[in-house]
């Protein structure tokens, strides 16, 4: 019976081949690497022979002036994409559902999806192009129409939240929504015809038939934000702004700090120890996240 079980699902088995390789030569094979966030890493003795040295390697990320800086950029950076994100993609997912026309459809999707697929660093000279001081489009064709004075963005740090939100928006919404509209596609048409026929409006149907139906899949891609919320897009926070030293404040994340770090020490050994302590947190906040689902809505728990 077992082998009939596996002859009947073998092609399935075969798809999932390449994937089950790829995580684990991509994603279980190297976390025998973690071992190198507790040695002091020595290129000449190898992992394993490099010497032991306990928590020293997490000092940096925690007894540095840096440290509440970095991580309440982080944080604070990571949430906000998240809600404005998911506000924002279940919004185009809705309003892309209700165009009729295909070819219509299908223009506004390669649209919406274009700027997940550029380049951080393509996205980065769209932005200077946008706010350079001296040929910058804003600075040379809104503000000095309007008479007003050019700013030097790229040391002023009290836009750059701004930008950095509505940079990362627009680069990464239009993936989301076409998963929110891959959800939306799925719901019976017959919850809505009949709706439309008890009276409900637009807004009712959204309300009590969309967002409903929208609800797992917001669950599980939050949850898997929730998860990466100790990292940071290392491009969004270190490209887009040019790396300017003047921005650092604003601009400075764990992820760019363990950069900055490893360039300056050239210590493996400290960054290895910085990702290390993001994957266990992040791990942590999932299982946290997923709990609070499970007492809230015990039907649309992750696991």
């Amino acid at each position: 019976m077992n082998m009939k079980k596996m002859k009947r699902f073998l092609p399935l088995y075969l798809m999932m081949l390449p994937g089950m390789l790829y995580l684990i030569i991509n994603n279980y094979i190297p976390m025998a690497g973690l071992q190198i966030a507790f040695k002091r890493y020595d290129y000449s003795a190898g992992i394993r022979g490099s010497k032991f040295v306990g928590l020293k390697n997490f000092e940096f990320l925690f007894k540095t002036k840096d440290a509440f800086v970095i991580t309440r950029n982080t944080l604070c950076y990571n949430a906000v994409f998240i809600i404005l994100g998911t506000v924002l993609a279940i919004a185009v997912a809705i309003m892309l559902n209700e165009v009729t026309r295909v070819w219509l459809k299908k223009l506004y999707q390669t649209v919406i999806l274009v700027p997940f697929l550029i380049s951080m660093v393509v996205v980065s000279y769209l932005v200077y192009a946008f706010l350079s001081s001296d040929a910058g489009f804003i600075n040379n064709s809104i503000l000095a129409p309007l008479g007003l004075e050019p700013i030097s963005w790229y040391s002023t740090p009290k836009y750059w939240p701004v930008i950095l939100v509505i940079v990362h928006l627009w680069k990464d919404f239009g993936y989301s929504s076409i998963l929110y509209y891959a959800t939306l596609v799925g719901i019976d048409r017959g919850y809505f015809e009949a709706s439309a026929i008890d009276g409900a409006n637009k807004w009712q149907q959204i309300r009590h038939i969309t967002l409903p139906c929208l609800k797992p899949t917001i669950i599980t891609l939050t949850l898997m934000s929730i998860g990466r919320i100790f990292y940071s897009d290392f491009g969004l926070f270190f490209q887009v702004p040019m790396n300017s030293g003047l921005l650092i404040d604003v601009t400075n994340t764990i992820d760019t700090y363990v950069y900055r770090g490893l360039i300056t020490l050239n210590n493996i050994s400290m960054a290895s120890a910085a990702g290390f302590y993001q994957s266990i947190v992040g791990f942590l906040l999932v299982l946290l996240a997923n709990q609070i689902v499970k007492k809230v809505s015990k039907d649309n728990e992750l696991f």
